[in-house]
């Protein structure tokens, strides 16, 4: 029998570790500070400073303000799950929710291409960098990114509150995607199948093609290069966003495939590789970036002396 829209769902922690879900919160309390701290940092350390004002920085405090709200629609749901059993989500809470994961997902993966372009055009066409990428287009790319997330994943709530629903209640997740709560509809849900692969594919599946063309052209200019050093330097400039791109897109990819293909997989591992999906990006890319650039390393630690010395005054 369907039960009404304006009811709740149930949101899962990890399944057969339901006892351990209260000590378990504690380094996802942890994960979830150095994400906010971490790319607070970022954001602000490029915001004050006028020689980090130039696009691959730029993007980066766009990606890194992504982050910071990915994490916050998510962690503190999650932490109340995991120390307070707070299962119950209401519905309306659900679909804006599943809207913001979607779409910041969705802005994420602008950006990152957006900084795969700026690294192949800084590496293949050194020469016109400053022409191609200017401030007025790295702004651009900003608004781009803003509304094709929000355009392409806004008709999913919509898409959503047109089923009624069936049976249990209970999401496979700890918190709510659109594949999720659409299996437990009892109405014919052929239209969000569709539309859900439409926007991934040209969204995340688009922006993943251009983004490994975008490196076979960096690979191909790199080899050309006359020496080792120029090579070594060269490519150690896209190692940190390397490492961005797969942190995002493996969990992301695994995760499609196995609400398409594989339902049978063990519940455990499926809510471990969903919230990995979500968890890990946030607090790795800051680590990242912290690390391989020494820009924004070096001037960290001066505010952080700066606010020691006025402290210790």
């Amino acid at each position: 029998m369907p039960f009404p829209n304006e009811t709740s769902f149930i949101l899962r922690g990890l399944p057969g570790l339901e006892t351990a879900h209260f000590w378990l919160a504690f380094p996802l309390c942890a994960m979830y500070v150095v994400a906010l701290v971490g790319n607070s940092i970022v954001v602000l350390v490029i915001k004050a400073e006028p020689a980090l004002h130039t696009p691959m920085y730029f993007f980066l405090s766009m990606l890194a303000g992504v982050d910071l709200a990915l994490a916050s629609c998510t962690m503190p749901r999650l932490l109340s799950l995991f120390w307070f059993d707070a299962k119950e989500i209401d519905y309306r809470t659900c679909l804006l929710q599943m809207f913001f994961i979607h779409s910041l997902s969705a802005m994420e993966s602008t950006i990152l291409l957006a900084m795969a372009v700026d690294r192949y055009v800084a590496i293949c066409r050194p020469l016109q960098y400053t022409t191609i990428l200017t401030n007025s287009v790295t702004a651009k790319v900003g608004i781009v990114a803003v509304v094709r997330g929000v355009a392409f994943f806004l008709p999913l709530p919509f898409l959503i509150s047109r089923l009624s629903f069936c049976g249990p209640r209970d999401l496979q997740h700890s918190y709510c995607l659109h594949q999720d709560m659409m299996n437990l509809a009892c109405d014919e849900y052929t239209l969000n199948t569709v539309y859900g692969l439409i926007a991934i594919s040209l969204v995340m599946g688009l922006d993943f093609l251009l983004i490994f063309v975008s490196y076979l052209l960096i690979i191909k200019a790199v080899l050309q290069l006359s020496s080792r050093e120029q090579r070594l330097r060269a490519s150690g400039t896209c190692v940190a966003h390397i490492c961005m791109v797969l942190a995002f897109y493996v969990p992301l990819i695994s995760l499609s495939v196995i609400h398409r293909y594989r339902r049978d997989m063990s519940p455990l591992l499926q809510a471990i590789m969903s919230n990995t999906y979500l968890l890990v990006p946030p607090v790795l890319n800051p680590i990242v970036y912290g690390a391989r650039t020494k820009d924004i390393r070096k001037r960290a630690l001066k505010y952080m002396r700066l606010n020691r010395s006025r402290e210790s005054h």
